[in-house]
């Protein structure tokens, strides 16, 4: 068939790139011109087992519908001389292809040729035991496409239940509030001490823009800048627990520290490729010497949280704590966002949880800049974000139980795959 002939009837036809197993994807099909006689070749009537020469080859699917089409020359017609059951063997192929009798083995890797296709050896049973073993392999196949479409279902089901738990987690409605525990409010006065500490000692600097939220008597949110105090109410994303407080996050944790270390001091690093591995927390290790990696990179330190910037990555939740880190420091891509603790008056896991949460995806999401897959979290987000903080015992409470609830649906998600 040419494309560029102008002789015979403007048809619709079908490539390889329609035909999948068992099925076909006709929402946009190609035209061109068929003469008479490359009609009468390249016709197909419902019933024929249409079989795909090149790509995947051997793929295969029946054309069972009512109105013919026409096919281009990378793929196989097969139509029986006698009355056979078609579905068997669409069945054939379907198993050669998994055993590797086609594609490779046997065949041929280039593409599967008329010589080869006429010179695969198939099995003739008598035509009642070929429906039998149609009708036995269908309903086989009803049970296993029934399981894999509950299995989707659940999977999704399990995902929606994890984002719930977060959901809980940080409104303070997953654990009960003890009485008994110091409230979040002192907690605060103790970062807000430590940052002091710090600030004498010259490891950061003054923020002069550091904020003090505190909820007033008519239940009010009110924001202390300097002098000057704001009605923040429309701010607050919901309400929390008695004991709890609201923090901007720039109060609570160093958004991108660096780290002061000798160039001539050896540490590991996490290359930058292994973003990509953060969801499951699985990391391999490099040694190099700091000057190496003073420049350019994203550094970060044992008991930080790190997580991606960039789409889709963010969005897949690309975060995680390092709870181990060898040498305790390290540098990573220019991709990361890393928050470090003032204090450890802070559960770093409560923190990692909450940056799971659709809250903190989808405000982070709002401030995309850049281009569509390529867009990343802007920093300011993470200064203004409000972070909400319960007792430090609550979190550790807190952070237990999802730990414990995330372990059960892996385990189901384990035994569903």
């Amino acid at each position: 068939m040419n494309k560029t002939n102008t002789d015979g009837k403007k048809l619709a036809y079908i490539t390889t790139s329609n035909l999948y197993w068992n099925r076909f994807e006709l929402n946009s099909l190609k035209e061109m011109y068929f003469t008479d006689a490359e009609i009468e070749k390249c016709t197909v009537q419902k019933g024929d087992l249409l079989v795909c020469e090149g790509g995947d080859i051997g793929r295969a699917a029946i054309w069972n519908f009512e109105k013919e089409i026409r096919i281009q020359n990378h793929i196989h017609r097969l139509r029986p001389y006698i009355n056979l059951n078609i579905n068997f063997y669409y069945y054939i192929f379907y198993y050669y292809k998994l055993i590797n009798l086609i594609s490779g083995k046997g065949i041929g890797i280039q593409g599967l040729s008329s010589n080869q296709l006429h010179s695969i050896l198939v099995p003739l049973p008598p035509i009642l035991e070929q429906n039998r073993i149609v009708s036995i392999i269908g309903k086989k196949f009803e049970i296993i496409n029934y399981l894999e479409n509950e299995n989707e279902d659940l999977l999704t089901t399990i995902e929606k239940t994890k984002s719930k738990i977060l959901d809980l987690a940080i409104r303070g409605k997953l654990v009960p509030q003890d009485p008994n525990d110091e409230p979040a409010s002192v907690l605060l006065e103790k970062i807000r001490a430590e940052k002091e500490n710090l600030i004498k000692e010259g490891k950061i600097k003054r923020d002069k823009r550091e904020s003090v939220i505190y909820k007033g008597d008519d239940n009010s949110y009110f924001e202390v800048i300097g002098s000057k105090t704001t009605n923040i109410t429309s701010e607050i994303p919901f309400e929390l627990p008695k004991s709890w407080r609201f923090e901007r996050l720039k109060n609570i944790f160093i958004i991108n520290p660096k780290n002061n270390i000798s160039d001539d001091t050896e540490v590991s690093f996490i290359p930058m490729a292994l973003i990509e591995d953060m969801y499951s927390g699985k990391y391999s290790y490099e040694i190099k010497k700091w000057k190496e990696c003073k420049n350019g990179f994203t550094h970060f330190a044992k008991d930080d949280i790190i997580f991606a910037k960039i789409s889709p990555c963010f969005e897949n939740l690309k975060s995680t704590y390092l709870q181990t880190l060898e040498n305790g420091y390290g540098a990573g891509t220019t991709e990361l966002y890393v928050l470090r603790r003032y204090t450890k008056e802070i559960n770093p896991l409560f923190l990692l949880f909450f940056i799971k949460s659709k809250y903190f995806i989808n405000i982070g999401k709002e401030t995309f800049k850049g281009v569509v897959g390529q867009q990343r979290v802007k920093k300011e987000m993470l200064f203004e974000i409000m972070f909400p903080i319960p007792p430090l015992t609550e979190q550790k409470r807190i952070a237990d139980k999802v730990a414990e609830l995330f372990s059960i649906l892996d385990k189901i998600t384990e035994n569903l795959g």
